[in-house]
């Protein structure tokens, strides 16, 4: 599998910035990449699609964008995710102040660099000094130190780069992790095909895939959507190699799919854990225990599942990992490997 290439690779992609709402210097740095190692790209808005010369043989999709800030005004600065998705506007369709307390914590004292969006050129660096919740607004704001010459819509992207520490990946993994195994699959032999998204992070990223099959697809496609899976701690982490799922909070995945998941992981001898009858079990417990119950959370495909009415079919398959949304997401190597098996078995890359 070279995992040292896939490892060269990953350490170039998380330099990248791809802050949700502003990925086209990402998608520029993609489309080259992609292309030195085969494959036929093409570009549509937020969705980029590359095949080899065998397009059916296997279809996988990842996210590309990552959490970060997007200027709004004079020297204010607001969370990205939350302004992609219209909901840091003033009609009540703001986030929960529990969740903006959340984010607030994730990025204190973090450094940031500002970025052109389509040329990805440099724009200076700075760092997270606070964030605070503006009550007249009910909207999470952040004070950023050495950058007040950016003017509103400039994107602000965490520095970052990829670290390795006692057998696990360290950084920003959340989704650029399974996103260069995509392109590394390519690499190896891949013949088939993958997309990539933009502003899964704000919910929207379904659309621009679900707008592809509708122009090309058809309901006999099997698409495996690949992405991180967040646990609370590196025991509960490791005890799977991978992650899958029968369904998530919005609906029910492919039956076939799944089991020919949960087959090759068997057959493989990977250790495999499904999301969805973890939470259950979870739930049950803190039901008893008069606890809120946890949500089966949402996933990208989940979201296609349902807005498709039967025209997309598939699942998920995700790399367990810590510290969900932050600078400190970890996975382990192993878990990596295995995850880079199982693309190699689907997509038949000897």
């Amino acid at each position: 599998m070279k995992f040292q290439g896939y490892l060269d690779l990953l350490k170039e992609m998380i330099r990248q910035p791809s802050v949700v709402g502003s990925e086209h210097a990402f998608f520029r740095y993609l489309k080259r990449t992609l292309e030195e190692r085969g494959a036929k790209v093409t570009w549509y808005e937020g969705l980029m699609v590359a095949q080899g010369e065998q397009p059916e043989t296997a279809m996988f999709s990842a996210h590309i964008d990552r959490h970060g800030l997007v200027c709004t005004g004079p020297d204010e600065y607001q969370y990205a995710a939350f302004v992609a998705g219209g909901r840091s506007d003033l009609l009540g369709n703001s986030v929960s102040e529990q969740l903006m307390g959340k984010v607030a914590d994730r990025f204190q004292d973090l450094p940031v660099w500002a970025y052109d969006p389509w040329a990805g050129s440099y724009y200076g660096n700075g760092q997270i000094a606070n964030a605070y919740v503006c009550e007249r607004r009910n909207n999470l704001v952040f004070n950023v130190e050495g950058l007040s010459h950016l003017v509103a819509g400039t994107p602000v992207a965490m520095q970052d780069s990829l670290r390795r520490q006692g057998g696990r990946l360290v950084g920003q993994l959340d989704n650029v992790l399974t996103a260069a195994a995509l392109v590394h699959l390519f690499s190896l032999g891949f013949q088939g095909t993958a997309f990539f998204t933009a502003q899964e992070e704000s919910g929207k990223s379904w659309r621009f895939l679900l707008e592809w099959f509708r122009r090309f697809g058809s309901s006999t496609h099997e698409l495996i959507v690949v992405d991180t899976s967040p646990f609370p701690d590196v025991a509960s982490a490791d005890a799977q190699a991978l992650v899958l799922r029968w369904r998530d909070a919005n609906g029910a995945f492919s039956v076939r799919t799944t089991r020919r998941l949960e087959a090759l992981c068997q057959g493989m001898g990977i250790a495999y854990v499904f999301k969805d009858r973890l939470v259950e079990e979870k739930n049950g417990l803190a039901e008893a225990a008069g606890r809120k119950p946890h949500s089966l959370g949402s996933t990208e495909m989940g979201r296609i599942v349902v807005a498709s009415e039967g025209l997309v079919q598939g699942t998920t398959l995700q790399i367990p990992t810590t510290g969900y949304h932050t600078m400190e997401e970890s996975a382990s190597e192993h878990a990596c490997r295995a995850f880079l098996s199982a693309l190699m078995r689907l997509g038949a890359v000897a």
